[in-house]
């Protein structure tokens, strides 16, 4: 239809929340489908966010605020970085946009111009090609091997960087692997972009607080101060907080950049929903208790979904150290034929088959750059993953 943006032939909708609708859509239709393709926690906001959230409901806190920000979150902000971090922004260094994607879409469609390189590691959360696409960038898909727990080889990494590189993008804990970066690793790949002074860092910490087995975060711009003017470090509310529909993601970085993301902000969305702004705030300053016990739920669920995988015929898992997902491998499936007689050539014929024969919907390793590999969310309940990995097996044993 010549109506429609050329530049929107240069992406495709959101396979995981393709996923999440086609499995509301079959269970409307009263099909029992377990899905294990949505990437927010199944607990709810904690009652003091809510509680704030809904005090400035009543206190009449609805106007407008700042393009990228209220003072006071800003704040907030800055505390959270300086005690969780280490590390010092001032306000002006500061944005807030409604959530984590929109601060990563503002960066990129500030800073990307036509033929601008940016370096993504394989297995990656599905917008950012998309998103470096929509800017006019040029994505440069890296693999990281499951050998190497899905994380980026600093050699890797050197050989990808060119003269056109304009940002590197960094996710740990990963989306979709739950790869988490020690500080060691970190520092290794700093290394190697204190070497490429036109190379920037996109950190996405959004999972920050998702860590397990006493494994110790760290961020790009904490381990290797020199790179701290080259960083933008992204995070927000989402996931460690159970806030994903309040949309408050927030970053800092160098204030120059800030400045041009909030031009951008100032001509699309404007500022962020001012209710959820002081809700953040709670999140930020408020009790941290519920993020440690959820965790422990969490690291439950993940020992569960990766002891139980590693028992379906030809299926292996890695792992991980955070976030709320595993990306198991169905390289052993590769080849072998459903009971009705279609050959599983790829993890998108495997995720498929799952979903019609046994109800349950994951999503394939294709849409995260990597194959044959799938992703499953544990973000639900104990019960409905212990069916859902039954079903898998059982299914995996089908296939002959």
């Amino acid at each position: 239809m010549s109506f429609i943006a050329k530049r929107l032939a240069r992406i495709k909708p959101s396979p995981t929340m393709a996923i999440t609708a086609k499995a509301a859509e079959l269970k409307a239709q009263g099909r029992d489908v377990i899905g294990l393709g949505a990437g927010e926690p199944d607990f709810d906001t904690p009652e003091n966010i809510k509680e704030a959230g809904i005090r400035a409901i009543r206190d009449g806190a609805t106007k407008y605020t700042k393009v990228d920000g209220m003072p006071e979150l800003k704040a907030a902000i800055a505390r959270k970085f300086k005690r969780d971090n280490g590390l010092d922004y001032a306000p002006e260094q500061i944005t807030v946009g409604s959530g984590g994607k929109h601060v990563l879409y503002n960066a990129l469609m500030a800073t990307l111009n036509p033929g601008d390189e940016v370096v993504i590691p394989a297995p990656y959360w599905v917008s950012y090609p998309d998103m470096v696409l929509l800017a006019e960038g040029t994505p440069v898909i890296v693999p990281a091997a499951e050998a190497d727990g899905f994380k980026l080889q600093p050699d890797a990494l050197e050989a990808a960087i060119t003269p056109a590189t304009k940002w590197f993008i960094f996710n740990s804990p990963s989306n979709p692997t739950g790869a988490a970066y020690s500080r060691n690793e970190i520092a290794a790949l700093a290394a190697v972009l204190a070497r490429h002074p036109q190379v920037h860092i996109l950190s996405d910490d959004i999972y920050e607080h998702l860590v397990y087995d006493g494994f110790q975060f760290s961020t790009m711009a904490e381990v290797a101060p020199e790179l701290y003017d080259r960083t933008l470090t992204m995070n927000g509310v989402s996931k460690g907080y159970a806030m994903t529909g309040w949309r408050i993601g927030f970053a800092g970085g160098d204030a120059a950049l800030i400045k041009a993301m909030a031009k951008m902000q100032s001509q699309s969305t404007s500022n962020p929903a001012s209710i959820s702004q002081i809700a953040a705030i709670e999140a930020l300053d408020g009790p941290q208790g519920s993020i440690a016990e959820r965790n422990e739920t969490f690291r439950e669920r993940r020992d569960l979904v990766v002891a139980m995988l590693n028992q379906a015929s030809g299926i292996t898992c890695h792992r991980p150290e955070g976030a709320f997902y595993v990306y198991p491998s169905c390289a052993g499936l590769i080849g072998k034929k459903t009971p009705d007689g279609k050959v599983i050539e790829g993890s998108e014929d495997f995720a498929g088959y799952l979903l019609a024969g046994e109800g349950v919907a994951v999503v394939h390793g294709t849409a995260f750059g990597l194959d044959p590999f799938f992703r499953i969310s544990y973000a639900t309940s104990t019960e409905a993953l212990t069916e859902a990995c039954e079903r898998i097996q059982r299914a995996a044993s089908a296939l002959v």
